[in-house]
């Protein structure tokens, strides 16, 4: 750890074994768990706290204080789980007293020049693609994929193993195991694919979309198809997780392509 090219404040808690490149900064109030590598000209700033075995690129600032006019420099933080990689230039900012943290958490990819707003929570073996850019108050669910260059709305929820395409702009709630792309951002089909590689059977994939096209085709509004799902389709962990999204979204979700979809209770 001793770089004598690097600045480490006498307060930040750094493990032993973490490698520090020349012309990192290194604030109070930060911790840095063991087996984590922060490359050259990496800033981390009070409130940080950075998991084992991560990797920091140059250029990401990590802690920086919100970008939201009503931050009164309330104590927050971020939090970082373990064996994630932070690419170059990434910025992740501080919560602020909606909910005092922004969370990263464990075996994600950030690529270069990904942005996360305060307060945003960001589940385990999430993928942001370059430069896609998180509002405040996101919340994304496990193995979910997010395009690069999209941009989502705050307080937009995306749920697990749902994919956004790179460019897309995210208004809406993403339903889990859904593909969203298009403009406006629509349901383009389930991801078949990823469910697939994690271990997702034929069985399992089938009902998952017979239940999205109940949804999303067959010309009914929310309430209907929510009443139909519940009736008709036997009860399944998946079915139970995207009846649960679907009541607790505040948004409403993604339409479906083409034509008009409302989110009626």
């Amino acid at each position: 750890m001793n770089q004598p090219l690097a600045y480490v404040h006498p307060q930040a808690r750094v493990a032993n074994n973490v490698v520090i490149e020349p012309f990192v900064t290194i604030e109070k109030n930060v911790e840095v768990d063991e087996g984590t590598w922060i490359g050259h000209h990496v800033t981390i700033m009070e409130g940080a706290k950075v998991g084992k075995n991560c990797r920091i690129f140059p250029g990401a600032v990590i802690a920086a204080i919100p970008q939201d006019l009503k931050f009164a420099g309330e104590e927050t933080n971020v939090y970082i789980g373990n064996n994630t990689t932070i690419r170059e230039f990434v910025t992740i900012n501080r919560g602020t007293k909606a909910s005092y943290k922004t969370v990263v958490g464990d075996n994600c990819l950030l690529m270069a020049y990904v942005h996360v707003a305060h307060d945003c929570i960001i589940g385990n073996h999430v993928i942001l693609a370059n430069a896609a850019t998180l509002a405040g108050h996101i919340e994304i669910d496990d193995w979910a994929i997010v395009g690069g260059l999209a941009a989502i709305h705050q307080f937009v929820k995306i749920g697990v193993h749902s994919m956004i395409s790179g460019g897309g702009m995210a208004r809406k709630d993403i339903p889990p195991f859904t593909k969203a792309a298009r403009e406006p951002l629509s349901y383009v089909g389930v991801n078949s694919i990823g469910l697939r590689r994690r271990g997702f059977t034929s069985e399992q994939i089938t009902s998952i979309q017979e239940i999205y096209r109940i949804i999303y085709l067959k010309n009914l509004n929310v309430s209907q198809a929510v009443n139909i799902i519940e009736a008709d389709v036997p009860a399944t962990p998946e079915r139970d997780e995207i009846l649960t999204f679907i009541s607790q979204s505040t948004r409403g979700i993604m339409k479906g392509y083409g034509k008009l979809f409302n989110k009626e209770k």
